[in-house]
């Protein structure tokens, strides 16, 4: 990888962050023809996507997010809600769209990724369909899915993006998941393309290993796998120096607009 980012702890105040320097990454990956990886965390952030607001009621939804002390975001980029707290990673490997051969040629880099860290688990990509936000490319253990994986192109690069949970209470991620889709679907829970999510299909890597493992020593068998040695830049100061201000805000406005909705739907539904 020719540029890597390792950030703090995204919060409430930068809580649209991650998902505009993701999209000013994809693109500088494809305008400079580099590879990027970039590293990041949330506290307590329910992140949706663009379908879950089109749920029957979404306002109750939102409603059950805030009940259960998490934070709503809507991600700019394809899938259903996902759970981002303080044990669990987000890793995002952007390249330039020429590099990849084809679609799946992104998945299988993150897959292969995956693999290869952890030798002694049999890891395997297929849909895990009861779990949150399923997909073709759903990585699991024993039949529990431990990590996801979807993708975004802008312009000339494209990112796949893992989160993968590493420790903490999986579980109960997947219950406020749950609740989300129970409050917001009511009778059609489970229909018409959402998930009939069973708490117990998802795990965590530390579950399956029967050990606590940390957020940093993953990050540490991510980097020595892929050969990175040198320090992680702060994206904020890399950002001002490739004179990409303006790129930023233009996406931090995007998600601004985006996140509207959830305005919207507090208005609809005092808490």
């Amino acid at each position: 990888m020719d540029l890597f980012f390792d950030q703090p702890i995204f919060t409430e105040n930068d809580r649209l962050d991650p998902f505009a320097l993701t999209d000013v990454f994809i693109e500088y990956a494809g305008e400079a023809q580099r590879n990027i990886l970039h590293f990041w965390e949330c506290d307590r952030y329910f992140i949706l996507g663009m379908k879950d607001t089109r749920v029957d009621d979404f306002s109750k939804g939102v409603q059950s997010i805030y009940k259960n002390n998490y934070l709503p975001v809507i991600r700019n980029s394809g899938g259903l809600g996902v759970i981002c707290d303080l044990g669990v990673l987000n890793v995002s490997m952007i390249f330039p769209k020429d590099e990849l051969e084809t679609i799946d040629h992104a998945y299988e880099k993150m897959f292969d990724l995956v693999a290869k860290i952890f030798p002694n688990l049999t890891v395997e990509a297929y849909e895990i369909s009861n779990s949150y936000c399923p997909g073709r490319f759903d990585l699991s253990v024993d039949g529990k899915k431990i990590a996801g994986i979807s993708q975004r192109r802008v312009k000339e690069g494209i990112a796949v993006m893992m989160y993968l949970g590493v420790n903490g209470p999986q579980k109960k991620r997947g219950d406020i998941v749950k609740e989300f889709y129970q409050a917001s679907l009511r009778d059609n829970f489970g229909k018409n393309g959402y998930p009939p999510i069973e708490s117990s299909s998802m795990v965590t890597l530390s579950e399956v290993i029967g050990e606590t493992i940390s957020i940093e020593t993953i990050k540490t068998k991510i980097k020595q796998r892929l050969k990175i040695t040198t320090q992680a830049f702060d994206p904020y100061p890399w950002i001002k120096e490739n004179e990409l201000q303006a790129k930023f805000a233009k996406k931090q406005a995007n998600m601004i607009e985006r996140n509207q909705k959830l305005e919207e739907a507090l208005h609809d539904n005092t808490l």
